[in-house]
């Protein structure tokens, strides 16, 4: 069972309780960690199929991704009560994103065109709750960081962000270089998957087969750029991502490079 599949039997009033913040962090913590789902009062056991739980097999490299996923619900937690006090509002305009009164806790925007509605204490995709950690630290940083100078086209590579050695070989290994592979000798179909997310063309004074502005979110776009391989002069594929200048008024590197994998994500999805 999985997560998503478990908060079906929950409350989803994030009551507390159980001793986690969220029903969806228990759903996580009985689902992959083992712990018993009678921790939440509201749960009946003999309505939960027998697949509850972790397998029996999980350990080694499970176990380790089981406690990188409790510490990413730790931080889904911890974002989520950054976030609880902002004027949704006021932050609207700066983010890019649709504030209503009808709504007055929440903020809808897109993620790779899709339609995302993030609230203080849920965050649904295309109406269904999201339940990847790493996708809601994502959208609640952004959200946490408030907004700032309005991206302007000044284009620059993560290294030339502070801080950022670290992080050059983890974009080059889950975003440019699969990109890159996938795509090789299929230019024209890269430039449509973009545009089917809402890429714009880039600057015109730039040399790639492919050149798109692509909208990861807001106020946060990834510069694509793509040369096709030249099987004649013996050049391979090359992928190139570029970030405006002001990338880190709304973002921190870990969750801009996240953003980037994801989009390499998206892609890859929609390339069937």
């Amino acid at each position: 069972m999985t997560p998503h599949e478990f908060v079906k039997y929950t409350p989803a009033t994030n009551c507390g309780e159980c001793g986690y913040p969220a029903c969806l962090a228990f759903a996580v913590a009985v689902t992959k960690g083992g712990v018993s789902p009678e921790l939440c009062p509201y749960v009946h056991r003999e309505n939960l199929t027998a697949d509850i739980g972790p397998r029996q097999e999980d350990s080694g490299l499970n176990m380790v991704d089981r406690d990188q996923e409790e510490r990413d619900m730790a931080l889904v937690a911890h974002l989520k009560s950054k976030v609880r006090d902002l004027d949704f509002k006021s932050l609207g305009p700066r983010l890019g994103a649709l504030w209503s009164a009808d709504e007055p806790d929440a903020l809808s925007f897109s993620y790779l065109g899709r339609s995302v509605t993030l609230g203080s204490e849920t965050v649904s995709m295309a109406d269904e709750q999201l339940v990847d950690p790493r996708d809601q630290i994502l959208l609640y940083n952004y959200v946490a960081f408030g907004g700032g100078r309005i991206p302007d086209g000044t284009w620059v590579g993560m290294e030339s962000l502070p801080n950022s050695i670290s992080k050059i070989r983890t974009l080059a290994t889950y975003c440019e270089q699969r990109l890159a592979k996938r795509f090789s000798g299929r230019a024209e179909k890269l430039a449509a998957l973009c545009n089917e997310i809402g890429a714009v063309p880039g600057p015109v004074d730039q040399s790639a087969d492919v050149g798109k502005v692509i909208p990861v979110l807001p106020n946060v776009p990834h510069y694509l750029l793509f040369w096709d391989e030249e099987l004649e002069d013996g050049f391979e594929a090359r992928v190139k991502v570029l970030f405006d200048h002001h990338v880190m008024d709304f973002l921190d590197l870990e969750s801009l490079v996240f953003a980037a994998e994801r989009m390499t994500d998206r892609l890859a999805e929609l390339d069937v």
